[in-house]
């Protein structure tokens, strides 16, 4: 009897240790962050670090540097970038970027840039609890002072800026040492 009662404390010993293993597994497995552009994407790195091994996010890198906001992004934060892509960038108007990132556009620059930043770290679940409890929409406050109106299509986050544009986040949840990267289709732009 007594080897018996050993025998089943060993097996629930190892059970509990393997159901604890598997559960590490996939904690580390849901903090995974997608690749972007092919590029993986290291969670214990900065925002920027991130972005500058993106081949998808090169304009907006080159911008971030134009408009002086790299120390700014690689501080402690958090925050939530919503980045534009390369693709989004070429959908402007012909010397739309080329013009942005002359020393005199600067500080228009900084205010399209800070206006993709919401303070905080928000991933696409905290978002979308705040879309539904705004019976539909949330509004984003951000760095530049203006808002963002998110909302869900489908199972696709839709952010609208002050001017009725709208771009659909296509990779979410890329988590940074100092927040969240959203990957966007197309250049948000304030009043």
């Amino acid at each position: 009897m007594k080897k018996l009662l050993i025998a089943l404390c060993v097996t629930l010993a190892l059970a509990t240790l393997a159901s604890a293993q598997m559960d590490n597994q996939n904690n580390r497995r849901m903090r995974t962050n997608p690749r972007v552009g092919g590029a993986e994407m290291m969670s214990n790195r900065d925002i920027i670090d991130n972005a500058v091994n993106s081949p998808v996010h090169t304009t907006l890198v080159a911008a971030v540097r134009a408009a002086g906001l790299v120390e700014t992004l690689k501080g402690t934060g958090p925050f939530t970038v919503f980045a534009p892509t390369n693709a989004a960038f070429e959908k402007l108007p012909a010397g739309t970027v080329e013009t942005l990132v002359r020393p005199e556009s600067r500080e228009m620059l900084r205010g399209i840039l800070t206006y993709h930043v919401v303070a905080g770290a928000l991933n696409s679940r905290t978002i979308a609890r705040q879309i539904r409890a705004g019976n539909g929409s949330a509004r984003l406050t951000t760095v530049a002072g203006a808002t963002l109106t998110a909302m869900m299509d489908g199972r696709t986050l839709v952010l609208t800026d002050e001017k009725g544009g709208r771009s659909r986040v296509e990779i979410a949840d890329v988590y940074q040492s100092n927040g969240i990267i959203h990957s966007i289709d197309t250049v948000l732009m304030p009043n």
